[in-house]
């Protein structure tokens, strides 16, 4: 158990360095980013800033709680497979910025797993890879970032086929997204690609209807929205790789 807890620790020291790194964290900050700010999203407690030292000096015994990983993964959109458990990385995989070189990077079209692409966090700020690799098609504008992952199941058939590879362009906010149309949605750890609906509560979209192709095996079902929740217009399938 004290293994355990040690591994947990040393990942949470990880996470902190790159959110350092990413300037969503700033240390000696008095303006929102500071330590204190920290520990009140991690603990619920401004004056918990002593404590989230303590999880950061690995030559103290004192070391951070599952209870608080978690909120750690909620708050910050950490993969929580990594955090809890060690497995993939800290934030999946993130998008080339746009001002990435194509030419750089070697297309403009990411290639990940279905499983990685769901661990994901995606931002400018940074890129992690993860068996993923890069390339370009000649009808997508190479000015434009675009993700793509194989589908497994068969809730989309036969619209989208089990095995076929699914290009999605990120969608910059939840109110562009169109009724009734296609997109992957990431959402928690997990990634659905599905007809989706936008639920409005008080004037704003607050959960999403994400019904399959294949209706008769797989009913429709409704995720509330938060901030962490991720769209992506599916734009092309490719089959028969």
């Amino acid at each position: 158990m004290n293994e355990d807890r040690n591994q947990l620790n040393q990942r949470f020291i990880k996470v902190f360095n790159i959110l350092e790194e990413r300037g969503e964290v700033i240390k000696n900050d008095r303006n929102g980013k500071g330590i204190s700010d920290f520990a009140k999203r991690i603990t619920g407690a401004k004056a918990n800033g002593h404590i989230i030292r303590c999880y950061l000096d690995e030559s103290n015994p004192r070391m951070i709680t599952y209870s608080h990983a978690r909120n750690l993964c909620r708050e910050f959109g950490v993969n929580d497979g990594y955090m809890l458990e060690g497995t993939g990385t800290p934030f999946g995989i993130d998008l080339p910025s746009a001002s990435s070189s194509v030419e750089q990077m070697g297309g403009n079209i990411l290639f990940t797993s279905t499983e990685a692409f769901a661990g994901s966090s995606v931002g400018a700020g940074s890129f992690y890879k993860e068996e993923s690799t890069m390339f370009s098609l000649p009808d997508l504008v190479r000015s434009t970032q675009y993700v793509s992952f194989p589908i497994n199941g068969n809730s989309m058939e036969p619209v989208i086929m089990n095995g076929d590879i699914v290009v999605c362009k990120p969608v910059e906010r939840i109110d562009q997204v169109i009724d009734n149309e296609i997109y992957a949605v990431k959402h928690n750890g997990a990634v659905w690609v599905k007809y989706v609906e936008k639920l409005y509560n008080g004037g704003r979209v607050s959960k999403l209807k994400l019904r399959s192709a294949n209706h008769l095996e797989h009913d429709p079902f409704t995720e509330e929205v938060n901030i962490h929740t991720k769209l992506y217009k599916v734009i092309k399938k490719i089959s028969d790789i």
